[in-house]
């Protein structure tokens, strides 16, 4: 059986002037991970650029527009047909009011701190954990 393919996926742990990061629960209908809270992000297109990615899917999925600030981890899943890499970075709000897509349900600001003890997708808890220890306001 050949090897599943890697596809790359851009997240990001948004803050706000508070030093808040931004999480999205996504859709009870969402193909995966239904009801689960999420950082950010998504798919990069063919041909895009990884950063350019994660700012156009920043705006579709909350109507902000922010700024990249570094890398701050890495996660990785295992799909049935796939295996996805996730460069994490980490923002800050430049402009905009949170406006969901219909990716996702609600969203929250949470004190770093208080992250791995939100009920996240899987793959971003230890990244949560070591986000959560290694970060400061």
């Amino acid at each position: 059986m050949a090897e599943k393919p890697f596809v790359l996926s851009m997240k990001v742990v948004v803050r706000d002037d508070k030093g808040r990061c931004l999480l999205l629960r996504r859709s009870a209908s969402s193909k995966a991970h239904g009801g689960k809270w999420d950082f950010p992000g998504g798919k990069v297109d063919p041909g895009e650029a990884f950063d350019q990615a994660l700012l156009r899917e920043v705006v579709e999925e909350t109507g902000l527009v922010i700024s990249l600030k570094r890398v701050a981890g890495s996660a990785e899943s295992d799909l049935p047909l796939r295996k996805v890499a996730y460069l994490i970075m980490e923002g800050r709000v430049q402009s905009g009011t949170v406006r969901l897509s219909s990716e996702h349900d609600d969203c929250v600001w949470v004190e770093p701190e208080k992250l791995p003890a939100m009920d996240l997708c899987e793959q971003f808890l230890p990244f949560a954990r070591s986000y959560a220890s290694a970060t400061t306001v």
